[in-house]
């Protein structure tokens, strides 16, 4: 399970009911929720997100 650790030491394990997927059209990330299926957010600077599993 996820937990947010002390402060300034981050989170400790993944991100629950979040997934990513990497687009091959603009080579971005693209984060999504599991539960809903809709896609949240797209990560514009390159790389992937931080603790949010890779979907296969």
């Amino acid at each position: 399970m996820a937990k947010n650790g002390s402060k300034g030491g981050g989170r400790k394990g993944a991100v629950c009911s979040r997934s990513q997927v990497k687009n091959p059209k603009t080579n971005l990330y693209t984060k999504r929720n599991t539960q809903t299926g809709k896609f949240m957010d797209v990560k514009t600077t390159g790389g992937k997100f931080k603790g949010v599993r890779i979907e296969k």
